[in-house]
């Protein structure tokens, strides 16, 4: 039989239908395949409309780690229908993530957590012997490279992240605010606490960045437009999920051999954190082809193609063993280095927000940019965001 699959976008498109069709190899079965956006917002509004139209056409969708609670009752219900013994040999906290009430909607496909990349040979030449520990540390250096290499690249920048008003930003801001001690927005229990003086501290220290060790044009800017600036040379440091990397050593990079990543800064008094990214292959509830879809799904998310994601693209695995496979970490050696950025890394509260996240996110996206763009300050950003999600919790969430 023929399925259809959803390969995403971007960098790793190609990858998933090089998997998809090893799979439709070894089965005798054909694949036919959908490039969805490669915007996260408009991912899953394609996902939500062909599900609310009960559409058959799609069998396969990739989730990022934040909708199964939205999707929850549209997907194939995975539990029972893969083997215990398969389930656990991912992280645990992602396996959780991908279950919603009892039910395991997707399986775990990679990992993400955001990174702090930084050009080894501009280190060296300023004098640095080590990575920036805390945002000022990061904000000093930055200022005092850009400076000087301006004077014969008026191009070059700082720092370089995702500002736009997106996801993105969402996970970004997470990042600073829970570094600083300014929690995650929502906490477990549903209650919200982003009004407090961290996380407006974290905003302004982020706002201050913008036309400074940053271009003013960063409140625009996606993954690719960050890896775009940094890969061509233009940027100290940069922040970004793991793909990047091998993308970054890839032969027409002009940064090939003159990079390494660590985990991000700390804010005062607090620790690095990274936000939870990745994503998940779930079933179509009313696909035609369900029994093939799980194999399909099994086959993908399994060691072997696991591997050679991690190996040809840096997709980091969900399976804890591959984290000491000496073929993936010296492709990749940061991820044997820093396993634990990616075991701890923080997850947006999707969980206690459930069908409200999207709202929630963005929010949170929104007074953010408020504060990117000068609008406001961050103690009035959070605390009128604060306002703003206790009506969207309503009588709950």
């Amino acid at each position: 039989m023929t399925l259809t699959v959803d390969c995403g976008a971007g960098t790793g498109y190609e990858l998933c239908q090089q998997g998809v069709n090893r799979w439709a190899k070894q089965t005798g079965n054909s694949a036919k395949f959908f490039e969805s956006p490669n915007n996260s917002g408009d991912h899953l509004g394609v996902i939500q409309q062909q599900l609310a139209a009960k559409s058959s056409d799609i069998d396969v969708y990739l989730l990022d780690i934040v909708w199964p609670g939205l999707l929850v009752d549209q997907l194939v219900n995975l539990t029972g229908k893969v083997p215990a013994a398969e389930v656990n040999r991912h992280f645990k906290g992602i396996v959780d993530a991908n279950t919603v009430d009892g039910k395991l909607v997707s399986l775990p496909w990679f990992t993400d957590a955001g990174l702090l990349y930084y050009r080894t040979d501009l280190m060296k030449k300023y004098g640095y012997s080590a990575p920036p520990k805390t945002w000022t540390e990061l904000a000093a250096m930055a200022k005092k490279v850009q400076d000087d290499e301006q004077k014969t690249n008026k191009t070059f920048v700082g720092y370089v992240w995702q500002g736009k008003n997106y996801e993105g930003l969402t996970c970004d801001a997470l990042e600073w605010i829970s570094s600083f001690g300014g929690g995650a927005i929502v906490d477990a229990g549903g209650k919200v606490t982003i009004n407090n003086a961290r996380a407006a501290s974290a905003l302004d220290a982020a706002a201050a960045w913008v036309n400074t060790i940053s271009p003013k044009g960063v409140t625009t800017y996606d993954e690719e437009a960050s890896r775009g600036i940094f890969q061509s040379g233009n940027a100290l440091f940069m922040r970004n999920w793991p793909y990047a990397w091998a993308n970054g050593q890839s032969d027409d990079s002009k940064v090939k051999g003159k990079i390494a990543v660590a985990p991000l800064p700390a804010g005062p008094g607090g620790k690095p954190a990274a936000t939870l990214g990745g994503w998940n292959m779930g079933v179509n509830l009313y696909s035609k082809n369900q029994e093939a879809a799980i194999s399909l799904i099994r086959y993908m998310t399994g060691p072997a193609e696991q591997k050679i994601r991690a190996i040809e693209g840096s997709y980091n695995p969900t399976i804890q063993s591959l984290y000491r496979d000496k073929d993936v970490t010296a492709k990749n050696p940061f991820m044997g280095q820093l396993e634990s950025v990616f075991t701890g890394a923080v997850a947006r509260p999707s969980g206690p927000t459930k069908a409200k996240y999207n709202q929630v996110s963005q929010a949170f996206a929104n007074s953010v940019t408020s504060v990117l763009t000068g609008k406001a300050k961050g103690q009035a950003a959070v605390a009128k965001l604060a306002a703003d999600l206790s009506r969207i919790k309503g009588r709950g969430w």
